[in-house]
């Protein structure tokens, strides 16, 4: 398609050539064609437009067909994957220790986590003060020691029911 330098989508290409063929039959009937310093017959010429023609007919089909097994598949894939991951756990459960039979379904065995080490474990602790002083946290018992101190507001004891304002307007 490179070759023809047609422009936009493939069903344009493909529609392009075969006006081309239809122009060249219906206005080269017969005798020769001379372009591009050659000379070619309207059959050669229309033959060798329809071999194009054919050439991207087919990619369209196969490209369509590729479209709709991609759906399939991935239909296929929402439906039965749950069932397949389902069944690797169940396979995984039953033969944990036997990395033959595993291998038999064609799975390996699942990796157990490797213990942390001492430095590690010192890292981990060190980090975990570090941030917590860098936020400013603190535990329960040290946020029951903070007490707030209360400045400047004075407080007034109500005694007896006070007249509302509407009823003194009045």
């Amino acid at each position: 398609m490179s070759s023809s330098k047609i422009r936009g989508t493939r069903a344009t290409a493909l529609s392009s050539v075969k006006a081309l063929i239809s122009g060249t039959e219906q206005h080269f009937p017969s005798g020769p064609i001379h372009f591009g310093n050659a000379t070619y017959t309207a059959t050669t010429l229309s033959q060798r437009l329809q071999k194009l023609a054919d050439a991207m007919t087919g990619l369209l089909a196969a490209q369509n067909a590729a479209r709709d097994a991609m759906a399939a598949m991935r239909a296929a894939d929402a439906e039965e994957g749950p069932l397949v991951q389902a069944y690797r756990r169940f396979l995984h459960a039953t033969f944990a220790t036997a990395a033959q039979t595993l291998a038999d379904f064609g799975l390996e065995p699942m990796r157990v986590a490797a213990p942390p080490t001492t430095e590690t474990r010192v890292a981990a602790v060190e980090k975990a003060r570090a941030t917590r002083k860098a936020r400013g946290t603190k535990g329960r018992k040290q946020r029951l020691a903070i007490k707030g101190n209360v400045t400047g507001v004075t407080v007034v004891p109500v005694t007896g029911p006070a007249e509302s304002e509407p009823a003194a307007a009045k």
